[in-house]
Order: structure tokens, then sequence, then C-alpha cells
């Protein structure tokens, strides 16, 4: 990312002429751990931050050093909360609603700090967040589109990789460090020879059991 093409992000934040709160979610996909949301706000946008920020993207498109290269300057010189819901909550009011609550909760607690005055939130993605009071838009694809959407992203999927290279760290077996929970080939063999964790999302690998007990039929 240029540095110019990161000054597109934040312009297109400052043409609402509103104070923008950017959220983002991370683990909506994987089959195991929880989801991670961020919201973040910018304070200012001085030509030394956004310089500083010059790889700023879609924390999908940057190397896992370049998100590194960032998260703490986006942590400590934004307004931000970062949101975990686990796996039990998931499995009982679904991943959408979960990602779309851990958004919410992220928000209002960045929300408290900036106040509602002259507020806009900012959402990746095609949907709203639920039950929420606060002005807000959402953006297809936001987190290459907005600043705060793609620092949120970064805080989002840097917290969330941590996290889940600690719970590798108690389960070595299924590779989590390396795949952050989604269903690769290892992580699939690794489920069918030790089978579950508390970490696992049964709901996501519901298929893969019933095509095992077809197979185990003949």
């Amino acid at each position: 990312m240029t540095l110019k093409s990161s000054k597109n992000l934040f312009e297109f934040d400052t043409s609402f002429k509103k104070k923008i709160i950017g959220t983002d979610e991370a683990g909506r996909g994987p089959a195991a751990g929880g989801v991670f949301a961020a919201a973040v706000s910018f304070p200012e946008n001085s030509g030394s931050l956004i310089e500083r920020l010059a790889v700023l993207n879609d924390s999908k498109q940057l190397s896992k050093k370049r998100r590194e290269s960032i998260y703490d300057i986006i942590k400590n010189e934004t307004i931000n909360s970062i949101v975990c819901i686990e796996v039990a909550e998931i499995e009982e009011i679904n991943i959408l609603n979960a990602s779309l609550k851990a958004m919410k909760l992220a928000c209002d607690e960045v929300i408290e700090k900036v106040g509602y005055e002259n507020l806009l939130v900012l959402v990746d993605g095609n949907k709203l967040i639920k039950d929420f009071t606060a002005p807000q838009e959402y953006v297809v694809k936001g987190d290459g589109t907005s600043a705060s959407i793609a620092a949120a992203s970064i805080l989002a999927k840097v917290t969330r990789d941590r996290y889940m290279e600690a719970l590798d760290a108690k389960y070595p077996h299924y590779g989590w460090a390396k795949n952050a929970g989604y269903l690769t080939k290892e992580h699939m063999a690794a489920i069918d020879k030790y089978g579950l964790t508390e970490f696992h999302r049964p709901s996501f690998l519901r298929k893969h059991f019933e095509k095992q007990k077809q197979l185990n039929l003949f």
C-alpha cells in the first residue's frame, strides 16, 4: 500500500465531515476459536500519523509482518476497543449475530469516549449492527476503503491471531498457530484423530461428521 492510497482511506472518512468510528471483525469463517471485532476512531488525521500508517489496508491484504508493524501505532494513537465473543455464545446465537454483537460492544466502548455528537459508525460488510442506537452505514469492502475500518481490521486480526497462537500452545495437534482455526486438510485430519476441543465450533463441523458417518456405513 502506498502513501498516496493510504491517504485515500483517510480522505474517505473525512469526506463525511463527521466523527467516524470504523468497525470490523476477524474470525467469522474458522471452525475454532472466538470471533473478534474492533472499533477505531482517529482523534486526528495528522500528516505524521498518515505517513506512519502508509501500509494501512485491509488486514487480509497485508503480511503478518506488516500487520504487526502498525498494530501498536493504531492501538496507542486511536480511540479503540477490541471484543471477543467465545465459542459457546457463537453456537448459541450463530456466527453472524455473534460478529454483529462483538462489533456493537466494541463500538459502544468507543462511543463512551468520543460521544454521540456528529457521530457516524462505518460497518464493514453489507449488514448493519442490530439494536444499535448510533447512526451507522455499512461499507462493502470497507476494510479497503475506510481508514478507520482498515485500522479496526488490523486490531481484530492481529489480536485474534495472537489468541489462536496461545490456544495452539495448549492444543498443538490442530495447527492453530498456522491455520487460525480454518479447516485446512491438516486441521481436519487432526479433528478426525483427536476429536473436538472446547474451542471448536460444532455447528461448523456438522456436515463433516455427517459425511464421515455416511462413509462409515460402507
